[in-house]
């Protein structure tokens, strides 16, 4: 029997849990790459993909407030050799943003397995985990925005830093969409976000989780490990209306208690602002980096834990980990992963 979302555990699956969000260019394309239950978190539960969830990236083009691009993907239950069969749908225009719609299907196969049609290449499964942080200094960062107190370095050795993350797995959707597509032409101007979202019992859709700029939910809901903020079930574009105050009040007390800006309240704003809609912004063909000089799309390598927490701290914080840390588990060639 199917729980859905009658108990709190149905909320604290891993496998609904985005972990991180990628976007960057392929060979000829635009590549897609969503990371869910990863085996770090508390909340992991088993592996695989939610056999009654779908996985979707949304894309908006011109800073449009809405997604005219959705691409789907939907899960069966794992067989004996623990695979689990995938269909991607598209949908475009208005129905990209409606749960009722059907959309297109356009590809379809199995976790593990390189599948492609149109040139469209999919590759789904589990993977070692490339993101590297030491969790250490990400306490002292979200500690000091939560209490709204002053950043204290003192204690951290960057020379010392240990990746968390080492050893660790994740499940992934890797999705190439080849620059021929109609709508990812070189030059197209992107916002991207995914979500999670679990099917209920009343036959509709609910939102789980959703992910679009990197760290958000580490430094400003870290807590959220039963997806109860509200932040998971809102749409991008409710986003500045609905939590830019209080970000931006957040940014503004620790700058203030840090005394790294003479204007805390307006810099608060410049940070809300920059990452509320909170969607990945990524122009087609060009090179892909979230980074101090600009974020655009995100790479496996990119130190985004640096940029993010310099960002909101408006202050060097040094991670002491570089894209060299697991330069072993990325590929510059599809599926762009290392499967475990």
């Amino acid at each position: 029997m199917s729980h859905h979302l009658d108990t709190p555990l149905a909320a604290q699956n891993g496998q609904l849990y985005i972990d991180d969000l990628y976007v960057f260019p392929g060979e000829d394309s635009t590549v897609f790459v969503m990371d869910v239950n990863s085996n770090i978190t508390g909340v992991y539960a088993e592996p695989g993909f939610h056999h009654e969830a779908r996985y979707e990236f949304k894309v908006h083009f011109d800073g449009a407030d809405f997604e005219s691009l959705t691409y789907r993907f939907s899960f069966d239950e794992a067989d004996a050799d623990g695979r689990q069969a995938w269909r991607l749908h598209t949908l475009t225009s208005a129905e990209a943003r409606e749960d009722g719609a059907q959309g297109e299907l356009v590809l379809q196969g199995r976790t593990g397995e390189a599948a492609e049609a149109g040139g469209t290449r999919v590759w789904a499964g589990r993977i070692a985990d490339s993101f590297y942080i030491d969790l250490g200094l990400l306490a002292i960062v979200n500690g000091a925005v939560a209490k709204g107190t002053a950043v204290d370095l003192s204690s951290w050795r960057p020379q010392e830093a240990a990746n968390s993350f080492t050893g660790t797995s994740v499940e992934t959707i890797v999705l190439e969409v080849p620059h021929t597509h109609a709508q990812l032409r070189p030059g197209a101007r992107t916002g991207v976000w995914c979500t999670t979202k679990l099917a209920t019992d009343a036959g509709g859709w609910r939102q789980i989780n959703r992910g679009g700029n990197p760290m958000m939910w580490p430094i400003f809901w870290p807590g959220d490990t039963d997806f109860s903020n509200p932040a998971n079930t809102r749409h991008p574009s409710q986003d500045l209306a609905a939590a830019g105050d209080h970000i931006a009040s957040q940014v503004a007390a620790v700058v203030r208690a840090t005394g790294t800006s003479a204007d805390p309240e307006g810099y608060g704003w410049t940070v809300a602002r920059q990452l509320f809609p909170d969607v990945l912004p990524y122009v087609v063909g060009t090179p892909a980096s979230f980074g101090f000089a600009t974020r655009n799309g995100r790479t496996h390598a990119d130190n985004a834990p640096e940029a993010m927490l310099s960002l909101v701290t408006n202050m060097p914080v040094p991670t002491g980990l570089s894209p060299a840390t697991s330069a072993e588990l990325r590929s510059s060639r599809f599926p762009y992963v290392i499967p475990v």
